[in-house]
């Protein structure tokens, strides 16, 4: 995802609610001089349309370089959460519970969770939006942008992130029909063969036609590993291929969308923003923020390699880009370069951790990591634990529950010794 919604996504979300023939992209404006920011909020622009997605991705990147948000940031978007466990991109007046004119958003929901999850000690607010999460799943087992809007790929892989990073065993979330959020985008995946073999689309046209989004196939890539997007540093060397053939598993159906990226980044080192509904200059345009997704998508598909290129033109070319688009920049970035053992604290002789830092309130601690330990979640099957809804404290209930069997067999065994000496 790019810092303001993909073009795909707020067009989706205009369909949804205005049901306009042609949506245009929406832009958030900058806030009058006299209108105030809310107290922890990241970033000085106007949070409209972005303000828990970028408080969110904010913490991510802090806590993958050792820092500790604010409280009162952390305060802030708890109290973004609706009742239901749902969030909005942004409420300016939380006093107010949420109504049906609220417009509830995954990719919001998903992005928080997984944020506050990252910053530990929140286990019903992350419970609360999982369990609304999971309500609101549609029948081909995914999500849209707003609850009950048609499947798309990033918002699937978005809450596919947020469930996985709580500990939901994902092959178990099925809808009646037995979908699981794997399958809706197998469905977006476009065959090998032809220049887009390999990619995801966003949604099929009104025909039912798959049109190859890298943006898409990013987030897809993700979520088809079951991964969040904190990525680890994952130094393995794939080859890159592209799995011929329907049945593919989801692992397949990531291994081609990374495959995918690592063409589209092959020529100049960079993807290009999508073009505009009505605009009239066709002059490609970097996308710099789908060029730090793509690189996040190769590492944790074992191409780290494939994405040093486009990495070297993020560290060449982003710095200016970061700094007009504040906090959701620097994480993105961050967030990159954490997937690639890169130093985020002298990316191309920025330091990303001091200005994301700097982008909101004094952060409660800092501690700069061991480079050589990684700090990153890798989500895999083989590591979800389930347990309903309450997972996070579960695992630690059945530690404590070992910990007093291993107590009583302790004693009772003294016990037995005490009595044969006697």
């Amino acid at each position: 995802m790019t810092v303001r919604r993909s073009a795909a996504t707020l067009a989706a979300t205009a369909a949804v609610l205005c049901a306009a023939a042609a949506p245009v992209a929406v832009a958030a404006p900058s806030p009058s001089p006299s209108a105030a920011l809310p107290a922890g909020l990241y970033g000085t622009k106007d949070p409209t349309y972005d303000g828990v997605w970028r408080q969110s991705l904010a913490f991510l990147a802090q806590r993958l370089e050792g820092v500790t948000p604010a409280a009162k940031s952390v305060d802030w978007l708890i109290s973004q959460q609706c009742a239901d466990g749902s969030y909005a991109a942004f409420r300016p007046d939380v006093s107010k519970p949420c109504d049906a004119k609220t417009m509830r958003d995954t990719n919001a929901t998903a992005a928080a969770t997984q944020a506050l999850v990252e910053v530990g000690g929140h286990r019903e607010t992350v419970n609360n939006s999982v369990r609304w999460l999971k309500s609101v799943q549609n029948e081909d087992g995914g999500w849209g942008y707003t609850a009950g809007a048609p499947s798309d790929a990033n918002s699937t892989s978005l809450v596919i992130g947020a469930l996985a990073r709580q500990g939901q065993r994902l092959a178990d979330i099925t809808t009646p029909g037995g979908k699981t959020p794997y399958d809706p985008l197998l469905a977006l995946a476009i065959p090998c063969g032809g220049k887009d073999g390999g990619a995801f689309a966003y949604q099929p046209d009104k025909k039912g036609k798959l049109a190859a989004n890298a943006d898409a196939t990013a987030a897809a890539v993700l979520g088809a590993m079951g991964k969040a997007l904190a990525v680890g540093n994952n130094a393995a060397g794939k080859a890159p291929s592209c799995h011929p053939g329907s049945g593919l598993t989801p692992e397949q159906a990531a291994q081609n969308g990374a495959h995918y990226l690592t063409g589209a980044l092959a020529g100049n080192g960079h993807l290009n923003q999508a073009p505009m509904p009505g605009a009239t200059d066709s002059t490609p345009q970097p996308d710099f923020g789908n060029t730090a997704d793509a690189v996040v998508a190769l590492s944790a598909a074992g191409h780290q390699d494939k994405a040093a290129g486009a990495l070297g033109w993020l560290k060449k070319n982003s710095a200016d880009w970061a700094a007009q688009n504040g906090p959701a920049a620097y994480a993105q970035l961050i967030l990159a370069a954490h997937s690639t053992g890169d130093n985020a604290r002298d990316f191309g002789g920025v330091d990303l951790v001091a200005r994301l830092n700097a982008a909101g309130p004094a952060p409660a601690a800092v501690v700069t990591p061991d480079p050589s330990a990684d700090t990153g979640y890798e989500a895999t099957e083989k590591d979800q634990v389930h347990s309903g809804d309450d997972v996070i404290g579960g695992v630690w209930w059945y530690i404590g529950i070992a910990l007093v069997l291993a107590a009583i067999a302790f004693f009772l065994i003294s016990g037995r010794r005490k009595n044969r000496q006697l």
